[in-house]
């Protein structure tokens, strides 16, 4: 096929004087809490607790881009093209480039590696531009990032974490490069340990890295949802348990095989407005679990902006409301729909151990884009998966906006890192309602109970294979406690942008035998099955929790390989 270099795209601040968002957001808030909910179950909403803090006022950048490495640092990336950070490279460093449009000499760090242990952020250098990039932790723990905008679009970037002692930088590849340019794509991490690339802008194919010969492949859905403002560019693509992929872009969703370059199903659109980039919904595959041999699977989508609202974005339109939940393996599926307490566009949603949904960040009014949005939605709310009779949970807020550009990680400690925000073209500290935002936070939900009360891992192979039992040896700290519930799950390390956490996904794990010798005895053992293949669990590094009564354990890293 013939190769074009997309085009960039056009974004305008649409500004408005403080006083007046001011006023406008105390009435939206207002008008939220005294509003009859419209949906299912919207009359069972309760209101919960959550504890935020400010880590640091100042991490250099705004984060675009955001994973969780096995050592538990955090890769924060904004892209180069935005002008001057608040953090210098070392040593004199710097990127000479004729794309840049502000620095030619780019002295400036634009992304950083931060420590929740020292609560510090060190420089790292990213040559080229990362501008709406994608990326995916393969089954070494490297982090390989893709595509970008200007001389980025078709470069492959490698970052292989190391301990705090250590020095790990990026590294450019010279060994691989993408076969077309890729700017706002989706990557998903394969059964077989590569990535395939999805959709982007202007960009109706798929590809596979590394390539293994294999050339670009159509994908017509990716053209056939593409409309009058896009509304399918960083598609939500979830790997099922079957080895297929589900893709959903705009309103649609189908099952595609990638082997075979079909489509197996598809599904009715989702009842209400556009969910993918740039209305900027949400989506989550719900847990797997041991208990149906992991073969249930449930999409869940929220948020997104009203149809229109990107290309007429002076008239801030409201943010959807609703979320859908989808069925993947009924024989006619169909979408259930429930209404949000508060409505969202630019939201993350977060699998939390305790195998609810986090809804996080984002704004109230408008779409993404420069300046496109506002009224900030500052509540998180909580889905709680099995719980039909109530399902949302408000809790409490921030006061930080983190809108465009902004970012959430679920932490090993179980707490979420809240990154970026940036409505503008470039960094813009002064005379705007929504200033960049430097700081990180750090939320708590409700199940982070006192650390002296959790229970602790003690010993755990550092590797699993697929099917193969293994013993966890852990600490109770309050044995004499009757256990209502103890539950082993793995949560996946995923490239965090726009809204949408790349490679996500969350497994209930089979406890076979635990071996208690008395009640009061606080060293206990327990044996647990591994997921039993690759397409429930590609090969990589996940977080392992223990929960007690829901209360998760501080994570521990196990990298899941085939025997």
């Amino acid at each position: 096929m013939r190769r074009r270099r997309p085009a960039t795209v056009s974004k305008f601040f649409v500004g408005s004087k403080l006083a007046l968002t001011v006023i406008i957001l105390v009435l939206v808030q207002t008008s939220i809490l005294l509003k009859q909910a419209e949906g299912q179950n919207v009359s069972n909403i309760t209101t919960g607790g959550g504890i935020w803090e400010l880590l640091l006022t100042n991490a250099g950048i705004p984060s675009m881009h955001s994973a969780v490495t096995r050592y538990g640092s955090v890769v924060l990336l904004d892209h180069t093209n935005v002008g001057a950070e608040n953090i210098t490279l070392p040593g004199g460093k710097c990127r000479n480039t004729t794309y840049d449009l502000v620095l030619k000499e780019d002295c400036y760090a634009h992304s950083v590696l931060y420590s929740p242990t020292t609560n510090t952020v060190r420089p790292l250098t990213i040559l080229t531009d990362t501008w709406c990039s994608a990326g995916q932790f393969v089954s070494d723990g490297s982090l390989v990032q893709t595509g970008g905008g200007y001389e980025g679009q078709q470069k492959v970037r490698i970052f292989k974490p190391c301990s705090t002692n250590q020095v790990c930088d990026w590294v450019e590849s010279t060994t691989q490069t993408l076969q077309f340019p890729r700017w706002y794509t989706t990557n998903q991490l394969l059964p077989d340990g590569r990535q395939i690339l999805v959709g982007g802008k202007a960009a109706f194919t798929v590809e596979f890295l590394p390539s293994n010969n294999e050339g670009l492949v159509e994908l017509p859905f990716l053209q056939q949802t593409n409309d009058f403002e896009d509304d399918n560019w960083y598609p939500f693509v979830h790997l099922l348990p079957t080895g297929n992929l589900y893709i959903f872009a705009n309103r649609d969703s189908i099952i595609y095989n990638y082997k075979t370059n079909t489509v197996v199903k598809q599904f009715p659109q989702i009842p209400g407005n556009p969910r993918n980039y740039p209305s900027a919904g949400s989506s989550v595959m719900l847990p797997l679990t041991y208990s149906d041999g992991y073969v249930g699977v449930q999409i869940l989508v929220c948020g997104g902006a009203q149809l229109g609202a990107y290309v007429n974005h002076t008239s801030q339109p409201g943010c959807s409301s609703t979320c859908g939940k989808i069925t993947v393996t009924d024989p006619n599926p169909v979408w259930a729909m429930e209404t949000m307490p508060i409505p969202r566009c630019m939201g993350d949603m977060i699998l939390l151990p305790d195998q609810n949904v986090l809804i996080i960040n984002g704004a109230q009014n408008g779409s993404q884009g420069w300046g496109y949005a506002s009224v900030p939605a500052f509540n998180p709310v909580l889905y709680q998966t099995y719980n039909n009779q109530s399902r949302f949970l408000i809790f409490e807020p921030t006061t930080t906006p983190r809108m465009y550009h902004s970012t959430a990680n679920l932490l090993q400690d179980g707490r979420i890192l809240l990154a970026g925000s940036n409505s503008h073209q470039y960094n813009t500290f002064r005379n705007t309602p929504f200033p960049t935002v430097l700081s990180l936070e750090a939320f708590s939900p409700p199940y982070i109970v006192d650390v002296d009360q959790r229970t602790i891992i003690q010993i755990l192979p550092a590797q699993i294979s697929y099917q193969q039992s293994f013993g966890i040896t852990f600490w109770d700290p309050n044995p004499g406690a009757p256990t209502v519930t103890l539950s082993v799950v793995l949560t996946s390390a995923p490239f965090v942008t726009h809204s949408f956490a790349q490679g996500q996904r969350l497994l209930v794990l089979d406890i076979v035998n635990a071996t208690v010798p008395s009640h009061i005895t606080r060293k206990k053992s327990i044996t647990v099955m591994a997921p039993p293949n690759s397409a429930v669990a590609p090969p990589a590094y996940y977080m392992l929790w223990l929960l007690k009564n829901g209360a998760p354990s501080i994570a521990r890293w196990v990298q899941v390989l085939q025997a």
